[in-house]
């Protein structure tokens, strides 16, 4: 008798797509998070998380929709895979939070709180950063910076138009964020986003001029970003660079 030998169908775009959001989704959807997404919803913050728009290894960043139709951005720290290799180095020499509990639950809610508190001081200074709205436990929810569903790209992606301007916009943030006591720590043309002008994302490593850290994280900042420049042929000297951001 012949065997019939039936083809493997073929994976295909969607198939993967499917695959992706799933894993994306189950790394950040924990019995927890959905208890928080729940009591958001039923207070009326929120009316639906649409679809990600961003993920990394620490936190994944999701579009949602409010009540009144509002876009907005909902960025949700990982529980269970998320690594916090370096968490001393940010956060436990932060005065701000000093008295967490060292697990790992305590320690996810600490960034997210943090970036938030970060948040606020930005919009305090008037610098290019997504407005904070709402936050509780590990979800924070934030300023949607994109046109129609689409989330505007980052620095890296899309390149500058106009390199000079760019530099001059990003390093007035960075002198604005040390007018009023912080530092990102984690500034490159990947935490920058091009609207009409630049702004700065991504502050949960963020820390205060208070921190032991902090000159030695302004100027690594600052490094990163004229080397960033420098390659599309706008130089400055470091010194001279740092040296006017500390001016009052």
């Amino acid at each position: 008798m012949a065997r019939s030998i039936s083809k493997r169908k073929k994976p295909s775009k969607d198939d993967f797509q499917l695959k992706e959001r799933f894993k994306t989704e189950s790394e950040v959807f924990d019995r927890q998070t959905l208890i928080v997404l729940s009591k958001i919803i039923k207070k009326g913050i929120l009316q639906s998380v649409d679809y990600p728009i961003s993920t990394g290894k620490e936190a994944n960043v999701f579009r949602a929709t409010t009540n009144d139709g509002t876009f907005v951005a909902v960025k949700i720290y990982k529980r269970e895979t998320s690594p916090f290799a370096r968490k001393d180095e940010y956060l436990y020499a932060d005065p701000r939070f000093e008295k967490i509990k060292h697990n790992d639950r305590e320690i996810v809610r600490a960034f997210a709180r943090k970036e938030f508190k970060n948040l606020e001081l930005c919009q305090k200074g008037g610098v290019h950063a997504p407005k904070p709205y709402y936050l509780i436990d590990n979800v924070l929810i934030m300023e949607f910076l994109g046109e129609g569903e689409l989330p505007y790209p980052t620095l890296n992606v899309i390149k500058s138009e106009n390199p000079e301007k760019d530099l001059e916009l990003i390093l007035g943030d960075v002198k604005k964020m040390y007018k009023v006591g912080l530092v990102h720590a984690d500034l490159s043309e990947y935490n920058i986003i091009m609207k009409e002008a630049p702004y700065l994302i991504d502050f949960g490593q963020g820390v205060i001029t208070r921190h032991p850290s902090a000159n030695h994280f302004l100027e690594r900042d600052v490094i990163t970003i004229l080397k960033y420049f420098g390659k599309k042929g706008v130089r400055k000297d470091l010194a001279k660079v740092l040296e006017w951001i500390k001016q009052s």
